[in-house]
């Protein structure tokens, strides 16, 4: 049974040059969206390593959401490419750890729209009441 005022811990990982620029415009745009994303600001989506990822959910997040320029956008040429590979591997490791897959989120969003990261933010955080808290791989010594 899910808790009625369960409100889901999110990690996003955003792109310096554009998803953290979208998230930065949202809030000095004056967008509400939840506040319970707590926003990595990393070089590339393409930092993003599979452990980072791991290790979010093993300390407390119910949530993981990775935000990087489109595709042909990334500041780096390529960044961008390297991560949707390795997030799709990533995928099928939630899968075969027994976690949700809707967990974990890759999106594209780039500096000039405050209003898809708000949109995509405020989605992921209803998918994630709905799925309840994650205890699968949740490290139960942090006592979160």
């Amino acid at each position: 049974m899910i808790e009625q005022n369960f409100e889901p811990k999110i990690v996003a990982f955003c792109c310096n040059w554009c998803s953290y620029a979208g998230a930065d415009l949202a809030g000095t745009g004056r967008l509400k969206y939840p506040e319970n994303v707590r926003i990595i600001r990393v070089p590339c989506s393409s930092r993003v390593e599979v452990q980072m990822i791991m290790r979010a959910f093993q300390n407390g997040a119910d949530g993981v959401m990775v935000a990087g320029c489109h595709p042909g956008d990334c500041h780096y040429d390529t960044g961008n490419y390297h991560t949707r590979r390795r997030m799709m591997l990533l995928q099928s490791l939630t899968s075969f750890l027994g976690m949700e897959p809707d967990r974990f989120i890759v999106k594209w969003i780039s500096g000039n729209e405050a209003a898809k990261f708000k949109s995509t933010v405020e989605e992921f955080n209803e998918t994630l009441k709905k799925l309840g808290p994650a205890d699968k791989v949740r490290d139960q010594r942090c006592g979160i």
